[in-house]
């Protein structure tokens, strides 16, 4: 297998080829070993296929001489932004997986299988769910079952399962199993009801049987000793296509899903707070600039700072918010934002070989601008964060930053406080900007007419580097 000293920490699995950056792009080399099934790839009309239908992430071939070992160099379309299966929500996770289904079909009327179906192999590019891993493809022997199909059903028909039928928090044991949710696990989880449901019988409840069968008899359980014909083959796609369509997630009220209809702002007052959100962004220059809102709810803001030019990553807590900013991607067909599920107290971390594989959110979302709107007195008070660590994480994520200080008088913190001991003196205005004061430049600050409320703009001091 040939391999680079320069690649990246997520591709070194791959005995096909590996991604490495050059000047800050990102380019793909395919190993010799990988020729057959790459030229097959482009010379059946599958890779333009696929293309054309926005399914799979385009590339140009590099005129250069690769390295040893090294059949071809590419350089694919870059992404915006990277985000991991324990960041979206169930339509992204959904939308992802029939997408995976989709292209596994399509290679198989060009001759070709996808030997993969990882949940990794799919980022949402240009609004919509895309697969990014040019070298998942490989030629087809008739005869031979999907390779990949026990990976699609811990990557995706499992926790999907789970969240439909159980609660959305399960998506969160993808941070625990980045190969996929056990199956065993998943059959016990899941509800009696759903050995009614054939899809899931088949797929989840008895697949981890076999498999438990197959361990406890000391054999070694491969597919590629199974043969299957064309129709039983086809029979499965069907069989996964129309069990992962039918799983759906009646979301139950969550605390912030309803946030901008249970909020003391009046409209005129969240009018002004548009407009000055408008105005400050403007003051960051922000064409072509990356920006995270982080506590972005549905992404009201986020969609102000699309507007002003930027590519935004709109971060929440709250899964039912992330679904309903995520549909209204879908149905406006908006390419500049995306929806994140985010928790700033427990941020996903660096996970898999050397906690290098899959990277810590934070050290992705790093970026021009931030907006931290109606956030820091969550953080402040319902977490007992400091203030100073605040100032100091926001540092280490943006130049700009738009925030907003709620003061105890607020209604929202009354909230926070009613069933807890105020144990916040540091908790003013003031304390709030001796801490920023010490990373940031405060440009200006505005109350918020009709509101207890002020927004800033900041700047990060020269003299502050990012911690390392």
């Amino acid at each position: 297998m040939s391999t680079s000293p320069d690649a990246i920490a997520s591709s070194f699995r791959d005995p096909c080829g590996y991604l490495f950056e050059r000047d800050g792009i990102i380019h793909r080399a395919v190993n010799q070993s990988y020729q057959a099934h790459y030229d097959t790839l482009m010379s059946s009309g599958l890779y333009q296929r696929l293309v054309e239908r926005k399914w799979l992430i385009p590339h140009e071939e590099l005129a250069e001489t690769p390295a040893e070992g090294v059949y071809k160099i590419l350089r694919p379309e870059q992404l915006a932004y990277v985000s991991y299966p324990y960041e979206w929500c169930f339509s992204q996770l959904k939308d992802a997986a029939l997408l995976t289904l989709k292209i596994q079909l399509e290679a198989l009327k060009h001759g070709m299988t996808l030997k993969d179906a990882s949940a990794y192999n799919v980022q949402f590019h240009n609004g919509q769910a895309t697969f990014i891993d040019t070298l998942s493809f490989e030629i087809y022997t008739e005869g031979s079952p999907w390779i990949a199909y026990r990976q699609y059903c811990q990557h995706f028909l499992a926790p999907l399962a789970l969240i439909a039928h159980r609660d959305f928090r399960t998506l969160h044991l993808l941070r625990a199993y980045i190969d996929g949710l056990p199956l065993d696990l998943a059959s016990k989880l899941l509800p009696r009801k759903t050995w009614l449901k054939y899809g899931l019988l088949a797929h989840i409840h008895l697949h981890a049987l076999s498999q438990r069968q197959f361990s406890d008899s000391g054999r070694e359980h491969t597919v590629k000793t199974v043969k299957v014909s064309d129709t039983q083959l086809q029979g499965v796609m069907a069989s996964l296509l129309a069990a992962t369509k039918k799983l759906s997630w009646q979301s139950a009220n969550t605390e912030w899903g309803d946030y901008y209809d249970d909020t003391n702002y009046v409209d005129e007052s969240m009018d002004i707070k548009q407009q000055t959100v408008a105005r400050l962004l403007q003051s960051c220059d922000p064409a072509g600039k990356r920006c995270a809102d982080f506590g972005a709810n549905t992404g009201r803001f986020s969609r102000i700072a699309v507007a002003a030019g930027c590519f935004v990553m709109s971060h929440d807590i709250d899964e039912l918010a992330v679904e309903q900013n995520y549909q209204q991607v879908i149905s406006a067909q908006e390419t500049r934002l995306l929806p994140l599920l985010l928790d700033l107290t427990n941020p996903s971390p660096g996970l898999g070989w050397a906690n290098q594989e899959r990277s810590a959110v934070l050290s992705r979302s790093k970026v021009d601008i931030a907006l931290a709107l109606a956030l820091v007195h969550h953080i402040a008070i319902a977490n007992n964060v400091p203030l100073s660590r605040i100032a100091r994480l926001f540092r280490n994520l943006c130049q700009d930053l738009i925030i907003e200080f709620v003061p105890k008088s607020d209604s929202q913190v009354k909230r926070l406080l009613s069933t807890r001991e105020d144990i916040f003196p540091d908790y003013t205005q003031e304390g709030f900007e001796q801490a920023f004061a010490e990373y940031f430049s405060i440009r200006e600050s505005i109350s918020v007419s009709g509101t207890e409320r002020t927004l800033y703009l900041m700047s990060r001091n020269q003299n502050q580097n990012q911690d390392r």
